[in-house]
């Protein structure tokens, strides 16, 4: 399962409200050679793709770094979606089946096909297993 939202209804100052205690690990390269950063942070803090420390609970203005992350540690599976015009959306799953949540921000700031800087969506997507390596090794 996956949620995925877009404009028009995904908009600048949505948040992402997850509970209490879960850590966030950025994906490198995620376009080219996938990989988990080497330092993981206490959400909503995460580095983006630009290297900057971001709020990633907040949907930021169009044109911002993408941003990638495994997120683990939850104490319960779910999440809330709390859009600027007042809807809520919670999701809800089951984690002992699912302890990961991939959660992709790709806010239009990504030149290379298919994107052309005017691609913007959030992607939550519940993981049973964590499917990136820390680091990896060119051949």
């Amino acid at each position: 399962m996956e949620w995925r939202y877009n404009a028009p209804l995904l908009t600048p100052g949505t948040r992402l409200v997850l509970p209490a205690g879960v850590k966030a690990v950025p994906v490198q390269d995620y376009y080219r050679r996938p990989h988990l950063a080497l330092a993981e942070s206490a959400w909503p803090r995460m580095v983006a793709a630009d290297g900057a420390t971001v709020d990633a609970s907040i949907i930021p203005e169009p044109g911002a770094p993408t941003r990638i992350a495994i997120l683990s540690g939850f104490a319960e599976g779910w999440c809330e979606i709390s859009h600027a015009t007042g809807r809520d959306d919670r999701l809800t799953w089951d984690i002992r089946r699912y302890p990961f949540l991939w959660f992709y921000g790709e806010f239009g700031a990504t030149k290379e096909a298919p994107y052309h800087n005017w691609f913007y969506t959030l992607a939550l997507q519940p993981f049973s297993r964590n499917p990136y390596p820390r680091i990896t090794v060119a051949r």
